[in-house]
């Protein structure tokens, strides 16, 4: 399922996004000396040069391509300010993935030192731990955000990273994933399987890989209305709402 949406967040991942994004920009404006990590990326995420003939279909966001799964939402996050679209959440029963793509050195890996910035901008307020992962090392924290009520609880994150070619993803999992292995596996597939498309022309270590909204939806996609008591696949039209697809 794809959404558009703006505001009045929804999951775990909506109450962190604005702040992991800043983190994320932030940590990569410059940085000429990162630390290169190897990871195998013969199972994705993969670059635009590099798709698999694996016959998954794939959502075509602009710079990322992000394929579907049964019952899987996909939600645009949109920029107020700018009305661009900043970042990609795919939500899985109660369980998320947020997903932002960055320009990164054509010779260089900048996970490393987003890390580093990650932990310093966290270390007030969070636990921050590395953890080895079945992408590499990856952040686990303890975020305080807002519960049911209103107040703040302790939700405990992950947050992913992956270099590539001239390209960096980072991957934000929240909700019951973010500790539950079984959770996590169904959205750590759909991390590897996504196409980054980072383009040709010039850009600063750190810019945001620019996202937008599919001119079209994918064959086995419709534009409908779900079922009351079924969770399909959607996909957004534009406008300040989105219709749902399946």
């Amino acid at each position: 399922m794809f959404r558009r949406r703006k505001d009045n967040p929804e999951t775990v991942a909506d109450n962190v996004d604005e702040t992991a994004t800043e983190v994320a920009a932030d940590a990569v404006e410059d940085v000429p000396d990162a630390d290169v990590e190897t990871v195998d990326r013969s199972q994705g995420p993969y670059d635009v040069s590099e798709v698999p003939d694996d016959g998954l279909t794939r959502l075509d966001l602009g710079g990322l391509r992000v394929p579907g799964s049964d019952g899987m939402e996909i939600r645009l996050e949109v920029d107020e300010a700018t009305q661009q679209v900043a970042a990609v959440t795919c939500v899985l029963g109660d369980s998320a993935l947020q997903m932002t793509a960055f320009a990164a050195p054509r010779t260089e890996g900048i996970w490393a030192d987003v890390r580093r910035q990650i932990r310093g901008s966290l270390a007030a307020s969070s636990t921050v731990e590395e953890v080895p992962g079945a992408l590499g090392v990856e952040l686990h924290a303890t975020l305080p955000m807002a519960g049911p009520d209103g107040r703040p609880q302790p939700q405990p994150v992950r947050f992913l990273g992956v270099d590539g070619p001239r390209w960096f993803l980072r991957g934000l999992v929240s909700g019951r994933a973010a500790r539950d292995r079984a959770a996590a596996e169904p959205l750590e597939a759909v991390f590897r399987a996504t196409v980054v498309v980072r383009g040709t022309d010039p850009m600063a270590p750190g810019d945001a890989i620019a996202l937008a909204v599919p001119a079209q939806v994918p064959e086995g996609m419709s534009r409908r209305e779900p079922a009351a008591d079924r969770a399909p696949m959607k996909a957004p039209e534009r406008g300040p709402e989105i219709t749902e697809i399946r």
